[in-house]
């Protein structure tokens, strides 16, 4: 196995080039980035972050077998309810009758836990877990009291490991260490790696088995595309970890190659197989749109010899779906847009929405680095001017941008969007489909629906109230954006 010369941290901003605080036109960004002028930057008034935490644990709350303890605060685990939605909802849709709730556990940390330590409530959570559920394994999410504290985790696991049949899993997800959220991903899937696989490679590779990380916002319908669409190629997936387990975990050795959904799910673990266990990979684009869905079906089948497969999958499906997307495009045709999501997603969004014609005017995003680069050097050729905000949550920019561009249609997370009175849908959606030929299909029919029935939002806007004055509706959205050097 190829030894690392240097192991990833975990910490998304120790990666070169990496920004979670920049804002300006698309020229400018792409010009200064490519000249490597973008100097790091922060914000001198910040609404909120995504926390560490919840992604770590939205990434592993659909996992089979186990038991999730949060060591923090009870309202760290507020955000933890999308997790429980979207694996709930993804049972129904599975037909299961009797559908299970994740087994999440909090240890309550207090004042007095935080003066004279939590290592007592730890210890309780974990025997009461293991008594309670008798589980495979036990997940512990560290958090910014459990690390300011100093609650050394690791050793009480290690202490109670022997206790337990269960595996005792530390994941350290403390939301200070990084602004960049999807290193919560990486905290997780690194604590799999280390506690979980196997420590050597298999002898022989399952036929046709590749890894498949898949963060949980997928839809039931999107794994179908998905398993159609590599199914066509031979191929059979391993999700990972999305509706996982164990014996699944396990099998991620065996894998003949990896490939992600997400461009930001999974990329630095996938490097990680390769160098330690020998297991090739494709990291292309998130599968949303007819652009995005030929690369990431080419990128896969690269990896395995089978390009001309693929070239005559794409024809087919381009045979099928191209005719459908003439009447959406004739609603959808320039229609202006404006797009915030995950990395992946939102760029991912903003090709797709050139199937239907639409004009891109602006798109928000948490994170900005190479992989990012590449996206908005492709989306340049097909979008001229638009404004990009990369920001982690912030929603008093979204909403100085969103009256200053003023979209026709707004694709995202719909909440302050819908309150201003914009149609909005939701690309981020474990509900429906998004993603492959099947889910570009579905979106045009979506956006085309809200914008020719708006009224909704419209009455939301007229009986809700954002908390901005009309002063900050004129004012530079990037204010707050603290340039490199400034005091």
């Amino acid at each position: 196995m190829a030894e690392r010369k240097t192991r990833y941290d975990g910490i998304r901003e120790h990666r070169p080039y990496t920004y979670n605080d920049l804002g300006d036109s698309n020229s400018v960004i792409t010009e200064e980035f490519e000249k490597k002028c973008i100097k790091k930057a922060d914000r001198t008034f910040s609404q909120g972050l995504q926390c560490q935490q919840i992604n770590s644990l939205n990434a592993l709350m659909s996992m089979e077998d186990s038991v999730f303890i949060a060591h923090s605060p009870q309202g760290c685990t507020g955000c933890a309810t999308l997790g429980i939605i979207q694996y709930r909802i993804g049972q129904a849709h599975r037909g299961i009758r009797e559908m299970k709730t994740p087994r999440l556990i909090v240890t309550n940390l207090d004042q007095k836990d935080v003066i004279m330590g939590g290592e007592k409530k730890l210890r309780e959570a974990v025997q009461k877990a293991v008594k309670r559920y008798d589980p495979k394994i036990i997940f512990v999410f560290s958090s910014c009291a459990s690390g300011i504290i100093g609650d050394d985790i690791d050793s009480i696991l290690y202490d109670l490991q022997s206790e337990t049949d269960a595996i005792l899993v530390p994941i350290h997800c403390e939301g200070f260490k990084s602004k960049v959220c999807a290193s919560g991903y990486d905290a997780a899937l690194q604590a799999i790696g280390k506690y979980l696989m196997p420590k050597e490679a298999p002898k022989e590779k399952e036929k046709g088995l590749i890894n498949l990380f898949s963060p949980a916002s997928i839809s039931y319908k999107d794994t179908v595309e998905m398993e159609r669409m590599l199914e066509r190629l031979g191929l059979h997936a391993n999700y990972i970890p999305f509706n996982s387990s164990y014996e699944k975990i396990q099998k991620i050795v065996q894998a003949e190659a990896s490939t992600s959904i997400c461009k930001v799910f999974g990329d630095e673990f996938m490097k990680e197989l390769y160098e330690e266990y020998g297991i090739p990979y494709s990291h292309t684009v998130m599968p949303i749109g007819i652009r995005n869905t030929d690369k990431w079906l080419r990128g896969v089948a690269k990896v395995f010899n089978k390009e001309e497969e693929a070239e005559e999958i794409i024809r087919q499906e381009h045979e099928r779906v191209i005719p459908k997307l003439e009447h959406i495009k004739e609603k959808l045709r320039g229609k202006r847009v404006f797009i915030c999501g995950g990395t992946g997603r939102s760029f991912a969004a903003a090709a797709l929405i050139d199937d239907y014609g639409m004009k891109l005017v602006g798109i928000e995003t948490p994170t900005y680095d190479a992989d990012a680069q590449d996206d908005v050097e492709y989306l340049n050729s097909i979008h001229k001017d638009y404004i990009i905000d990369v920001a982690n949550m912030q929603p008093f920019e979204q909403a100085n941008l969103l009256q200053t561009l003023k979209p026709d249609v707004f694709i995202g997370v719909p909440t302050w969007a819908s309150k201003l009175g914009y149609p909005t849908t939701h690309v981020l959606d474990m509900k429906r489909p998004t993603m492959g030929y099947d889910g570009i299909l579905y979106l045009g029919e979506k956006i085309s629906e809200q914008l020719s029935n708006p009224g909704f939002n419209k009455k939301l806007a007229a009986h809700s109230r954002l908390p901005y004055k009309a002063s900050w509706y004129e004012d530079d959205a990037f204010k707050f954006i603290k340039k490199a050097g400034e005091d």
